[in-house]
């Protein structure tokens, strides 16, 4: 069924452009630096005339669309190591809103850039990869989905501070919890724009999304539940990363979905963080292979190695399929209702297990998922229009669970996990 629906909705929206990929991230590599300390003022340089841009690009879109995406920018002041005297970190965020004005689906990308002294707010920082491709798939993902209305309220953000301590998406995710935002999913991407990484390797058919487990937001009553009804690798942001993947698969153009089954890379760490404190499902889009060379680095060329990241190392054609992916996600999501909040499962000594979920606003009916405890993807389900079933003949020792939401159209929600 994700295949069937990701395949309808990549013929409704236009295939992401290369070209117009490659003018945004043109675009921003022409201010110089993006340095989240750089000049907010000048028109031409710096991380505020970046801002200004983009925020102009927004609203371009929404006239397009008769004004279905507004320009919002927040701000907050933050004071870290990495910036000792404080600064204003600035959000700019396009909301395009949806029948439902507090479900909310959010893709974002940070605009900030750096060299190799993180302090440097000066020297050129062209930042091509990290991390304007990911804000040009931001803005490629609003000029699709634009021209649809979703039930879900869609927010396309481009975050400032990422590098000095991820305090853009903090201050959007705080934002999220102040305003009551019923957040689906959040979709982080980071450097994904290039095919050739570190050493002359190239892999151009997969991109990694990784995806925590278990909950970090999660208590200890919550992790003890947890550790009785198994779903180590059910929780929310893990069903997200599998709903993508199944998306994927149904996409014309084809590139692998790779589950990279930890929270971000190895000892670092990304925008969709400060999601998953607050318990929001979020994963991060990143590059099969990643080039050190061209990461934090000053413009430069040593030993016959070029170093910087600069527009030339990037892969047009793969980050428009990893925009493409994006955009299917984010179609799929939006107009799905909102998944069960909870599913229980009940069976003790019998050969049957019971279902019981709560219902969903809006939603026409639930599928019901199963598989055996020691397969990772679901293999059985059910269509189901009540809150409640009974799987005869699957033992609930030995069977998982999950139920989710369907819209009439029958996009699907993200699975909630059944326990006790």
């Amino acid at each position: 069924m994700l295949i069937l629906l990701a395949a309808a909705a990549a013929a409704i929206q236009p295939a992401p452009s290369p070209q117009r990929l490659r003018a945004d991230v043109a675009a921003l590599v022409g201010f110089g630096t993006r340095h989240t300390a750089s000049s907010a003022t000048d028109p031409r340089r710096g991380i505020g005339a970046a801002r200004t841009w983009t925020a102009a690009q927004f609203e371009q879109i929404g006239r397009g669309c008769g004004g279905c995406i507004r320009v919002e920018r927040i701000a907050r002041r933050f004071t870290g190591p990495r910036a000792p005297d404080g600064v204003v970190v600035e959000d700019v965020l396009g909301i395009q809103p949806g029948r439902d004005p507090n479900r909310v689906v959010i893709v974002g990308a940070h605009i900030d850039s750096r060299v190799t002294d993180v302090m440097d707010a000066t020297s050129d920082a062209p930042g091509a990869n990290d991390d304007a491709s990911g804000v040009a798939l931001v803005l490629e993902a609003a000029r699709a989905l634009s021209q649809r209305r979703f039930d879900a309220t869609i927010v396309y953000a481009v975050f400032s501070g990422e590098e000095q301590g991820l305090w853009g998406a903090t201050l959007l995710a705080d934002t999220a919890r102040a305003r009551g935002w019923d957040v689906t999913a959040m979709l982080n991407n980071d450097i994904v724009g290039n095919t050739v990484g570190q050493g002359g390797k190239r892999e151009d058919g997969y991109v990694r999304v990784f995806s925590e487990g278990i909950r970090s937001s999660e208590g200890e009553a919550a992790q003890t539940a947890r550790r009785g009804n198994g779903g180590e690798d059910d929780g929310p942001s893990r069903a997200l990363a599998k709903a993508i993947d199944g998306i994927a698969d149904g996409l014309p153009r084809k590139l692998d979905v790779f589950l990279d089954r930890r929270p971000d890379r190895f000892g670092r760490g990304g925008d969709h963080e400060p999601f998953l404190k607050l318990g929001y499902p979020a994963v991060r889009f990143s590059v099969a292979n990643e080039d050190w060379d061209a990461q934090h680095q000053d413009l430069r060329r040593e030993g016959g190695v070029a170093y910087g990241d600069t527009i030339d190392r990037m892969d047009f054609a793969y980050l428009a399929k990893v925009t493409a992916i994006n955009i299917a996600t984010l179609a799929h999501l939006a107009a799905a209702p909102a998944a069960p909040a909870t599913a229980t499962i009940s069976g003790a000594l019998s050969r049957d297990t019971k279902v019981t979920w709560t219902p969903s606003p809006g939603a026409a009916g639930y599928r019901v998922r199963w598989r055996r405890n020691d397969r990772a993807d679901w293999t059985g389900q059910r269509d189901v229009a009540g809150t409640a079933t009974v799987l005869a003949q699957t033992p609930v020792d030995d069977n998982f669970v999950g139920v989710s939401a369907l819209a009439a159209d029958g996009s699907e929600s993200l699975v909630t996990f059944a326990g006790r």
